[in-house]
């Protein structure tokens, strides 16, 4: 038996290590050069800022209701504030006098017992034992292994070190690495989260109208903003001093920011430690992504200059241009008059470029890429999210949601930690999922609503200039099915929007337990919205278009029009161009939108905060005067842009990658045009983290989550996809059918592929010529029904061939390598020997506190995040109860 406030001896063995003096943890430098003065802290100068709050009135004015201030955001603010310093938290006030606002900061900060006790509630890992295993991408030891140089590598200055870490317990606090100074024993990302766990989980009125933590209160405006500080500038100091004396935002923006760095290898060490792990796989993974497109850039641009030499020596084009009046066709619309086949020489010509038996190669090769590219970014994330001490973050780490602890009627026994847990019963959830997707199936309807008008549209467009008589009649078609493109792509952008902010109500509505739960639940809702969003028109125009038209004297109608054929060059063009203007087009869009509308946003958000009111008196010293004029770190990041996450990044990515997987036989360059936009986007979205955006709150994942799923699902779509596009709308298997069947030199190919209109149309019409293989009574020729069992084989021997070899591929590449499953056993035994005698830990104390019960802090609901006020702030404890007999786990 111990008393109250004895501390127990631990005689647990913790391994060897040596913790030197000059090797701190939560700094990332080793050894470096003594920095300039840290500005983030309160006004006695040593006091760190962990997190600032923002909120903006109008000055000038003695009635709040004039002046727009409501009285229920001034109570919710004085709550809340008040329970922030309820729960431990150190605050400070400083306000800014503009002409006509007056901005308020409060500065937040997390003393040593708080930060001590929620590490311990959010399960922080820290560090055992420095490890020395740099990242070696394979392009690095492949040339390496050649003896050759690397035009990748840059020499990034204080790597930050790697660590064997366990989850923090109070009690073994001085067997952690660093444990002696407080002050930089947790890292800066770790004092932010937990600012954050506090502030999204204090209620500041009724818990059950939802009315808890700093997210609900940001959307209802009673705080104008809510942010972790930045270290420092960007800009690298002047005069030049040596890049050991850099801070870390300075090293990322010399190092990865700037468009010099376009070729190198990104820091990722570096930007894990300033932004945490999901940010740093977010860019780990677009840069594995970038240069995996790489190799399928240059087959895609082989085949596309292959199509160039086809189009010289192909027979049946020089068939069609040398025809002259052999071929009358018949209109293509109802008020259109009979053409020459030879007048589209060159749109046929141009379609070789995209429709040839090199597109063959290309569709398999990028299958079995799409899979090979998945099963080595498993193996690269494996090994990432060990080095980062993530591997185990979604099964045993992740805690709840701040705001689904706060909001959850009950609480349950985690199966897998024991613990008990805040719980929303899965019937209630189950209804409210099904409604979600009640409405995803009315937005779907509403897009395929859309592609019907933009198909009339076309239609209608084309009967008009048809009929104008101009110039531009002869190529009505085209400029139809152009601007038909351009305004698909205008309501693809608006639903997105539309649909993104629906989305977020409904999952949290939904009331999911984990944020990688909530995140995934969300990003399922809306790619399933943008899949059919993007994607309806291109199927349209690759499978359905041209297929049910019927043939003259029997055409098939649509709304008392005539259904649309194929352009002169045939729909595999048309498709080409399509992905063009929206894959393309979009692409465009988005880097000229990421590229101005921040700098933009940022120089409107300067122009708001530059009429400051100077309370300088003439009477102060210099000194106070220049210090006065200086703006404040919390005022330089105000002025910055709000972080909204990697959601649109990934979604645009992912889109990206259906275009260059599933379409890629009708678009050659379609891989091209990717490395292109990604070498773009990653120095883009680089600046925009560094220089443009507040810093978000670090946060941890395992792996980049439903993202790679929905890769995966569509790596299996674009087998199929691709399969039926060969087989069905390219000219590749009628082209080696008559071949076969007829003349292999493939002269006499373009009169074979067209038939004659029927009599009865013939004697009220002039006779014409239409594609199809018909007879003169409109009836199917044998050829056709031999054509249709060829293209149904085709596919059923590309899909098979395709998931057999790519199944292959998934069985030879393991998901772990074997040195990362090498050092996950050896940190489990080190760990396990660190923590053996981990059982049956009662009480222990934190030196100069007082005595306050833990259980207060740890119940959920209203005080989720605070004490009666007749206690003392919930960190300042020596004692905890009793935890179970059952050693930690690493």
């Amino acid at each position: 038996m111990r008393r109250r406030g004895e501390q127990r001896e631990d005689g647990a063995t913790l391994i060897a290590m040596e913790n030197e003096p000059d090797k701190s943890y939560g700094s990332i430098t080793m050894n470096a050069p003594v920095k300039p003065r840290d500005r983030n802290v309160f006004s006695d100068g040593s006091t760190r800022v962990d997190f600032v709050l923002v909120w903006e009135e109008p000055i000038h004015s003695q009635k709040e209701e004039s002046t727009g201030v409501s009285p229920a955001h001034s109570k919710w603010r004085e709550v809340f504030l008040n329970k922030l310093r309820l729960s431990g938290l150190l605050l400070e006030q400083k306000d800014v006098l503009q002409t006509k606002t007056k901005v308020t900061f409060v500065l937040l900060s997390a003393p040593w017992s708080v930060l001590c006790f929620y590490a311990e509630e959010i399960s922080l890992r820290v560090p055992l034992q420095v490890v020395t295993a740099p990242i070696i991408n394979w392009s690095e030891h492949f040339l390496s292994r050649l003896s050759l140089p690397n035009p990748f590598s840059q020499d990034v200055p204080n790597p930050p070190p790697d660590y064997f870490t366990c989850q923090f317990r109070t009690n073994k606090l001085q067997r952690f690495l660093g444990s002696e100074d407080r002050e930089t024993f947790f890292k800066t990302t770790q004092r932010h989260q937990v600012l954050y766990e506090i502030l999204a989980r204090t209620p500041y009125g009724s818990v059950k109208k939802g009315e808890v933590g700093i997210d609900r209160l940001l959307s209802e405006k009673v705080f104008s903003a809510a942010y972790p500080l930045h270290e420092g500038g960007f800009q690298p100091p002047n005069p030049p001093v040596p890049p050991e004396s850099f801070g870390l935002r300075q090293i990322l923006y010399s190092y990865w920011a700037t468009w010099s760095s376009w070729r190198r290898y990104q820091p990722l060490d570096h930007i894990r430690e300033y932004f945490g792990e999901k940010i740093a796989l977010y860019f780990a993974w677009l840069g594995f992504y970038t240069g995996w497109l790489l190799p399928a850039s240059l087959v895609g641009v082989v085949v596309f200059l292959f199509g160039f030499w086809l189009v010289a020596t192909d027979v049946p084009a020089k068939e069609l241009c040398d025809s002259g009046d052999s071929f009358i066709m018949c209109p293509l619309c109802d008020i259109c008059n009979h053409w020459n086949y030879s007048s589209i020489c060159i749109s046929f010509k141009a379609g070789i470029l995209f429709d040839n038996g090199g597109t063959v190669f290309l569709s398999v090769f990028m299958s079995l890429w799409a899979v090979t590219f998945l099963e080595y970014w498993k193996r690269t994330c494996s090994a990432l999210s060990h080095r980062w001490d993530c591997s185990e973050f979604e099964d045993i780490e992740e805690r709840p949601r701040p705001e689904f602890t706060a909001m959850a009627p009950m609480t349950m026994r985690n199966p897998v930690t024991g613990a008990e847990e805040p719980y929303f019963p899965e019937k209630k959830r189950l209804k409210r999922t099904l409604t979600g997707c009640m409405v995803i199936i009315i937005l779907i309807a509403v897009v395929l609503m859309v592609l019907i008008a933009i198909i009339l549209y076309r239609t209608i467009l084309s009967i008009i200039i048809s009929k104008s008589k101009n110039f531009l009649s002869f190529s009505a078609a085209r400029i139809a099915s152009l601007s038909g493109s351009v305004l698909n792509l205008l309501f693809i952008l608006i639903l997105s929007k539309v649909y993104t902010s629906l989305a977020h109500i409904l999952t949290r509505w939904e009331m999911h337990r984990t944020q990688t739960k909530y995140e995934d639940m969300f990003i399922l809702k809306v790619f399933i919205f943008q899949f059919v969003n993007f994607y309806s028109s291109p199927v349209y125009i690759a499978f359905f278009k041209g297929s049910f038209v019927g043939y003259p004297g029997n055409y098939n109608t649509l709304l008392g029009l005539r259904n649309e054929d194929c352009g002169a060059g045939g729909c595999l063009i048309e498709l080409a161009q399509e992905l063009l203007v929206i894959m393309v087009g979009k692409q465009l869009i988005n880097n000229i939108q990421e590229f101005i509308w921040p700098k933009l946003m940022s120089w409107w958000q300067k122009r708001k905060m530059r009429p400051r009111l100077k309370e300088v008196k003439e009477e102060e010293e210099e000194e106070e005067r220049e210090e006065e004029e200086n703006v404040s770190p919390w005022e330089e990041d105000y002025q910055l842009l709000l972080c909204e996450g990697l959601f649109s990044e990934y979604l645009e990515m992912v889109i990206q990658f259906g275009f260059i997987t599933i379409f890629v036989a009708a678009c050659p360059l379609a891989p091209l045009f990717a490395l292109i936009n990604n070498w773009v986007e990653i120095r883009l979205d680089a600046q925009k983290f560094v220089t443009e955006y507040r810093r978000p709150v670090a946060e941890r994942a395992q792996d980049i989550g439903i993202w790679f799923p929905i890769m995966q699902l569509i790596t299996h779509m674009a087998v199929l996809a691709n399969a039926f596009l060969i087989a069905f709308t390219s000219s590749f298997l009628p082209r080696l059918y008559y071949g076969y069947t007829r003349d292999s030199t493939l002269s006499g190919f373009i009169n074979f592929t067209l038939a004659t209109s029927p009599r009865n149309y013939s004697r009220q019409h002039t006779p014409c010529r239409y594609r199809g293989f018909r007879d003169q009574d409109g009836k199917y020729l044998p050829e056709y029904f031999h054509l249709l069992a060829i293209r149904l084989a085709f596919v059923i021997v590309f899909e098979h061939v395709v998931f057999f070899i790519g199944r292959l591929i998934d069985l030879m590449v393991p998901d772990v390598p074997e040195d990362v499953e090498v050092k996950i056993k050896r940190e489990h035994y080190m760990a396990k020997e660190a923590l053996a005698e981990n059982q049956s830990l009662g009480k222990f104390m934190i030196d100069g506190e007082k005595d306050v019960l833990a259980r207060e802090l740890r119940q959920r609901g209203s005080g989720a995040s605070q004490l009666p006020q007749s206690e003392s702030p919930p960190p300042n404890l020596t004692e905890i109860p009793e935890e179970p007999d059952t050693p930690h786990s690493c």
